[in-house]
Order: C-alpha cells, then sequence, then structure tokens
C-alpha cells in the first residue's frame, strides 16, 4: 500500500471536491511532503491514476482561473472510491508491520472512522502484535541469552523491540480513544464530511513471518 493514494483520497474526501493544488496544500499542511511521496508531479498523477481506475470523478471547474490559462479539472470520490478509501484506512490501522509512512498516513485520517470502529480495528492490531512476539519467541530455547547470539541475536532483539514499541504505542492510541480524545466520524466537529461505511468483514491479519 503506498501512503500517497491514501492521503489524497482521504484529503479529497473531506473536502468534497477539489483540485489538484487543493489537495497538495492540504497534504503539505500536514507535513506528507516530508514523510510521503506527496510531491507536486505525484499528486497530480495520482489524482488522474485513480481517476482513470473509476475512483474519482473528474469535471472542469466552471469558473477558468484568473491568470487565464484552461480550466482546472476538479475531483470527487466516487461510490467506489470512497469504499475504497475506507479499505485502505482500515488495513493500514490493523496490520501490525506497514510501512511507517502508511501508518502515518492512517493515524493522520483516523478520525474518519467511527469511534467504536476505530477501536475494534486498534485492538485487532494489538492482538497482531502480542501473536507476532509469542511466534519469535515460542521458537527460542530455555534461558536464551541474545547477547551470546551475535548478529542473529541482534535481528531477533530488533523484532522483539519492534514488537513491544508497536505494542505499547497501539494501547496508547486505543486509552485515547476510550477516553475520548479526537472528533471522530458522527461526532461534533469532526473533520469528515461523509458517513464512514461499515466494515464489509474484519481487515486481514498480517503474517506471522517476521519482516524488516
Amino acid at each position: 500500500m503506498k501512503p500517497l493514494r491514501l492521503l489524497v483520497l482521504g484529503s479529497l474526501r473531506r473536502r468534497g471536491r477539489a483540485h489538484g493544488y487543493q489537495i497538495r496544500a492540504d497534504l503539505e499542511s500536514w507535513g506528507a511532503h516530508e514523510w510521503s511521496t506527496a510531491t507536486s508531479g505525484s499528486v497530480y498523477h495520482a489524482l488522474k491514476s485513480m481517476a482513470g481506475q473509476g475512483l474519482l470523478e473528474a469535471t472542469s471547474d466552471a469558473d477558468p482561473p484568473a491568470a487565464g490559462g484552461p480550466p482546472r479539472i476538479e475531483y470527487e470520490l466516487t461510490q467506489h472510491g470512497e469504499q475504497d478509501y475506507l479499505s485502505l484506512l482500515r488495513r493500514a490501522l490493523a496490520d501490525r508491520e506497514p510501512r511507517l509512512d502508511v501508518l502515518c498516513a492512517a493515524v493522520g485520517l483516523i478520525e474518519d472512522l467511527p469511534r467504536a470502529q476505530a477501536l475494534q480495528i486498534l485492538h485487532t492490531r494489538a492482538g497482531a502484535m502480542h501473536d507476532w512476539r509469542t511466534s519469535i519467541t515460542a521458537h527460542l530455547p530455555a534461558d536464551t541469552e541474545l547477547d551470546t547470539w551475535g548478529p542473529v541475536g541482534e535481528v531477533i532483539s530488533l523484532w522483539l523491540a519492534t514488537a513491544d514499541t508497536g505494542a505499547q504505542w497501539t494501547r496508547r492510541l486505543i486509552h485515547r480513544l476510550e477516553e475520548g480524545d479526537f472528533s471522530m466520524a458522527g461526532e461534533p466537529g469532526s473533520p469528515s464530511r461523509h458517513p464512514a461505511q461499515p466494515a464489509q468483514q474484519q481487515p486481514p491479519r498480517a503474517s506471522a513471518n517476521p519482516s524488516l
């Protein structure tokens, strides 16, 4: 999964209808150009590509730019685009080991989900982190001293530290949601312009095989 797709769909969904410059401005205001591939060219390419896939509907701006030139193209999500966006968002939050830029995009857009749904997904993620750690330690001999295993021991230590840190961060986010932090979909102050659709199925659990 690429973060740019999630970011562009999320920005456009919140605006309802927008042209490429507005989407790029949104992503820059989120700082996404610092940790993702959200450059000017990539945003416009993503919009055209997703319009070709039926995720977006493109229309010419009725009012031409004041500086002249051709009318700007405005985009809005189709029903297929709405479903694709929410599916991507759920998957990115549930995955115990997504790319960091994908996870950043998903967390930044988490308010587009209802609170109960976001909590369910994060509990799934926390469970996957626990299962991953268990699968690592299950294959270690009793009284293992990883410091004596050389570089292999350091690799295993990295897996364990990643699992522990990921689980701790996920539990912290769960706690914040349970305490009422953020303005989730359907709540006053929510940035989402559209009600989130219910998930059709549980997000897929990540593979038990650790990868770096």
